[in-house]
This record gives C-alpha cells, structure tokens and sequence, in this order.
C-alpha cells in the first residue's frame, strides 16, 4: 500500500495563540473576522522594557514599538496536573509548561484520553529555540539541580512524551523559523518508515527574553510602527510573537479505524537548505522554488490545484520578495485563470518563530474545514517588489469562498529560517459533512 493509498493525516489539532486564543474555534474566529492579536509587551517578565523602548536612540539601530504577539497566560501552569513539583516547574522553561498543555489538548481533540496513553507507540516531535529563560546553569541558585532538564530543548518533546507515556522517538527540532513544519515532516516519515504508529507534531515559541527585539532592532529588521505587515508595500520589517501549536497524525485507515474526525491528508512536506553564496541569514528564491517543486512532486499533485497558500510572510524586506518569487515560479503561472490566495498569519499575531509553520498549518485546516479563505492583514496594499500583473497569485484581502474541486480543497504551507532551512507540506482537506466549529 503506497502513501497516496494510506496518506497520513491531521486528526486532532490544539493551539494558543496571542490576544488569549486557547482553542481552535477562536482562533478561527480572530482570522475570518481580520483581527489583529498584537499587545503591548507582558509586564510580569521582568523585561527592562524602558531600555527597549529607547534603543533607537543609539546609533544604528531601529525604533522598537511596545508591541508583538503575546501569550499572556504563558506564565500560568498547574505543574501538579502534569505530575510535576512546584519547585522544578519554575525552572522550567515555559516554552515547555505551554507546550504540555496544547499536546494535551491536542489529544483530546483527537477524540483520545490522554490519560490512558501509557506504552503507547506513539511519537513527539516538537520544534523549539533558545529563547534566554531564566537565572546561567552557572551559578548557584534556588533553582540549581533543575536547570539541565528545566532549559534543555529535547526536554519540551521529552515533557510531553514523558508526560502521558508515549514510548516512540520524541524529538525537539530547531530550524529556526522552519521549525514546526521540520518537526511535522520527521513526525510523517517517522510513521511512514514504522518507528511509530501515531504522532503529536507541531511547534511552540515562548520568549524567556526580549533578545529578538534587541536583534532585529540592531539589524534594522523589526517593524518600527509595530504591525507585521506581510507582503505589504509599507512594510518595515517583521514584529515577534509566541505561539504553540500541535497536531495529531496517523494514517487515515487506523484514523477511519478509531472513528476520527479527519481535518487534512498531509499529502506531502519537505525540508532542504540554501547552501552557499548568499550570507546565511538570506533566504534563497532558487532553494525554496526546488523545495516546493519536490514537494509538490511528491504530492502527486499539479500546482494549478493548490488554492490557497499560507506563506512565511515575515514583513521584511529582504525576504518577502524571495519568497514572492519563489511562489509565484511555481503557483502563479500567468495563464493560470485564478492563482491561489495567498496571506500569512504573521499579519495577524505577529512572528511565532519556532511555532509559525504549526499555527499556518492550523490556519490552513481551518479554512479548509470552513469552506472559506481568511483575510491576510495589510493585503490591500501590496509590495511592487513583485510584478502583480505578470503573476496569478493572489493576496487574500477579504474573507472568500474556498470552492473544492471534486470534493478536495488544496493548500500548502511555507517556512524559512535564518540558518538557511526552508520547509513546505502540502495538503488535501475533504469537504467534511458537518461545518468545523
């Protein structure tokens, strides 16, 4: 039985995201109604928030806004829940606290206990990056002793594994910002080659420290009005945010065999790298247009039937052309009738980082479910860094009607990030009988 006979799919889905959406429901609802889920930076991390707000009055560097997409309830965990002591719950990093409770949810949006989980098959595999939190290892502290498993990237997959038992492989990815769709592509081989039968895959990002603004700021990168506006003429550059997001996936027969709700058929992903030439941070329009060539390839799947595209969509200026031009040599061929609708979550709740390829791949399920495309913030005033008319792409500026063909609907997700790793998946979602809410 080949892969296109028994594909793997999405049968449960969790996520938080900023301006407090805790389910997929909400979140849905932020994205067909076009709001922005930006908020001023949290006052309960100890951030030096005055010396960020004046940065730009230091030579070379740029204006940072007291805005960005935040989880708010990231400092909220009930560690006894998940069988863990108040003591080393604080030495936790909290990317990893948000990351057990969105697997959580995960599972039982898959229809599944996740309490009675243990011995299960089943894999994790989580993408994640450094992101400063808490006290140096080196030095003594209250919280000495818990720092190595508390501030380890393989521990926010090894939390969840260990949490509700699973015995597959649990891996923690870091690609940067092609983390989570990394993550979602080992997570689908690995069922695919038998490693196991099941998987929780996805992507979380919680900032321990403002050291991205601080980053970007120098570099000249960060919006400096505040928005992240996606393949817009006015943007500046991009406006981090946090996120986490999870999927559950199988294939579809056990999926059918259990009675699962299935919500997308992961039709295909991929992961390649820039190589030489260009410095590393610089994304490759020639490398990304490979990838989704291959990818596509490996979906059985023509271009012309992909209809909507969540892209990386990052607001700055460098990389949203690549990225444009990549998409547009292979999805916007001229003489297509009507190119895909293209937008970015990013325009809506800023640069998740580690997690933004999760929470697109959420979005794009969603949509699907919902029969309608939502609108990608900022749209209505698109960059000229890209001839528009010479391409059938679209940007998706309001709330449209996704029409299936012959009962599908197509779309596919792009990430990238700043060492060089580029990741795509692609994606069928049949009509389902009953409206998702």
């Amino acid at each position: 039985m080949t892969d296109h006979d028994d594909p793997i799919v999405v049968s449960g889905m969790a996520i938080e995201a900023p301006g407090g959406i805790e389910t997929p429901g909400q979140f849905w609802a932020a994205l067909a109604e076009g709001r922005e889920l930006i908020g001023p930076f949290p006052r309960d991390r100890e951030w030096p928030i005055e010396r960020l707000l004046t940065l730009h009055k230091l030579d070379g560097w740029s204006r940072v806004h007291d805005a960005g997409g935040f989880l708010y309830g990231a400092t909220e965990f009930d560690p006894q829940f998940f069988g863990v002591t108040p003591r080393e719950a604080i030495a936790m990093d909290p990317q990893q606290r948000v990351a057990m409770r969105v697997a959580w949810r995960a599972v039982e949006h898959a229809g599944l206990n996740p309490g009675a989980l243990d011995g299960a098959e089943a894999g994790c595999f989580m993408g994640v990056s450094i992101t400063e939190y808490g006290p140096s290892s080196a030095a003594v502290t209250e919280h000495s002793g818990y720092r190595a498993t508390g501030t380890a990237l393989g521990a926010v997959a090894g939390r969840i594994s260990h949490g509700l038992g699973l015995v597959g492989p649990s891996l923690s990815v870091d690609t940067a910002c092609a983390s989570a769709l990394s993550a979602i592509h080992l997570a689908a081989t690995a069922i695919r080659t038998g490693e196991c039968e099941w998987a929780l895959a996805g992507g979380v990002c919680v900032m321990g420290s403002p050291a991205a603004f601080f980053e970007f700021a120098k570099n000249n990168a960060l919006a400096t009005d505040g928005h992240c506006r996606a393949y817009a003429a006015d943007a500046t550059g991009t406006l981090w945010g946090e996120g986490a997001g999870v999927v559950v996936l199988e294939r579809e027969s056990r999926a059918r065999d259990q009675g699962r709700r299935i919500y997308g058929r992961l039709l295909a992903t991929g992961v390649n790298h820039n190589g030489k030439g260009a410095p590393l941070a610089v994304p490759s329009a020639g490398a990304q247009q490979r990838l989704i060539e291959r990818t596509l390839a490996a979906a059985g799947i023509s271009a012309d039937r992909v209809g909507v595209i969540e892209g990386h969509g990052t607001g700055t200026p460098v990389g949203d052309p690549l990225e444009l031009t990549a998409l547009s040599r292979v999805y916007g061929a001229p003489e297509r009738e009507r190119g895909p609708l293209l937008g970015s979550v990013k325009s809506n709740a800023g640069h998740a980082q580690a997690a933004s390829g999760a929470l697109g791949l959420i979005k794009v399920l969603l949509a699907g479910a919902h029969g309608q495309v939502p609108p990608s913030l900022f749209a209505d005033n698109p960059t000229d860094a890209v001839d528009w008319d010479g391409t059938s792409l679209r940007l998706a500026t309001e709330l449209t009607a996704w029409d299936p063909a012959d009962g599908v609907r197509y779309g596919a997700v792009s990430s990238f990030g700043v060492a060089g790793t580029n990741a795509h998946a692609v994606v069928a979602m049949p009509v389902l009988k009953e409206r998702y809410v």
